[in-house]
């Protein structure tokens, strides 16, 4: 392949090969393909390298031959990859753009290495592999509380007679368990008839596959697109034509008035819902006057609430903005 003609003007020490032109060191021409620039590579690699090399006349020591194998390696990092085989043409052409060429080279080596991307796929799964375990702690701990609460543990002791769980024949001979293993046992069936039987809503749910960030940012189109044909769906029915509004529409509104989530709204008692509709808070004046209402119940059981006292009396005598002394 024929050499490089030009003088390797304008090339700095510190950037790719420093003062020598990387197609020269490895003895190609500028129109060399990746195949011909890694075959140039290899044959040098295996001449210069520190282990096999064996000297030559007037070709240095084992310390020549280490910076020379250096610089082949350093003058085919920068031609194999196609951006910086560009930047360095593109340095070769226009020397006298110096602070240019030190800015591509420095942001290329300081680039990160590990694609962005991949960084950010592992930390949304770690991140939802955290909220899925961390629910699922969170709904134990429910159960374990429920499983104490006489009220629920009663109607689960009967139901688990009904079905026969808690009536089994005690084993005898070498199946025979100690009373700690059947108490445990109990125990757990219970716990399971309160999985089945109770709806826990709020924040101590079922954790679902589908409510971690990653299936979110993955199903973020599909409920895009679902909530604009719901928005045009709803401006049709109710604007344009004037429907009346259905029970879920009407609980709908309320929870957007009261600014709750729809997990919060669900874990409202459904006796709670029944006064919201019957007071029809789903029109804003109704629902205006029941905050109102809420408010001032709010003020007179704190006004009850011994704690609230003894906090306005300190408040009062030695709240912020008072210096007080206390005798021994």
């Amino acid at each position: 392949a024929a050499l490089l003609p030009r003088a390797a003007r304008g090339l700095t020490e510190g950037l790719y090969c420093g003062r020598r032109v990387c197609y020269e060191v490895l003895g190609v021409s500028r129109q060399a393909s990746k195949a011909e620039i890694a075959r140039a590579y290899r044959q040098l690699a295996r001449k210069y390298h520190p282990d096999r090399y064996r000297g030559e006349p007037g070709g240095g020591g084992p310390q020549a031959a280490h910076e020379k194998f250096l610089l082949i390696a350093t003058a085919y990092e920068t031609l194999k990859d196609e951006e910086t085989r560009k930047d360095y043409d593109y340095m070769l052409d226009h020397p006298e753009e110096y602070y240019r060429h030190y800015y591509h080279y420095y942001s290329r080596r300081l680039a990160p290495k590990v694609d962005v991307r991949i960084v950010i796929l592992v930390t949304v799964c770690a991140i939802s592999v955290f909220q899925f375990f961390s629910w699922w702690s969170s709904y134990n701990e429910a159960i374990n509380y429920l499983a104490t609460v006489p009220k629920y543990r009663i109607q689960a002791t009967e139901i688990a007679r009904q079905q026969g769980l808690l009536n089994k024949t005690k084993e005898k001979g070498k199946n025979r368990r100690s009373k700690e293993e059947i108490r445990e046992e109990e125990e757990e069936i219970i716990k399971d008839i309160i999985k089945n039987k109770i709806d826990i809503k709020g924040g101590y749910q079922k954790p679902k596959i589908y409510d971690i960030l990653l299936f979110q940012i993955l199903l973020a189109p599909f409920y895009l697109c679902k909530y604009i044909v719901w928005y045009c769906w709803w401006i049709y029915c109710f604007t344009i034509k004037g429907q009346e509004y259905g029970v879920e529409e009407k609980l709908y509104i309320i929870r957007r008035y009261m600014k709750m989530s729809q997990s919060q709204f669900d874990s409202l008692e459904d006796h709670q819902k029944e006064t919201f509709l019957e007071r029809q808070l789903w029109i804003r004046e109704n629902y205006e006057v029941y905050k109102r209402e809420q408010e001032e119940e709010l003020k007179k059981k704190m006004a009850m609430d011994p704690r609230w006292k003894r906090y306005r009396r300190w408040m009062k005598n030695e709240g912020p903005g008072r210096l007080t002394f206390i005798d021994d």
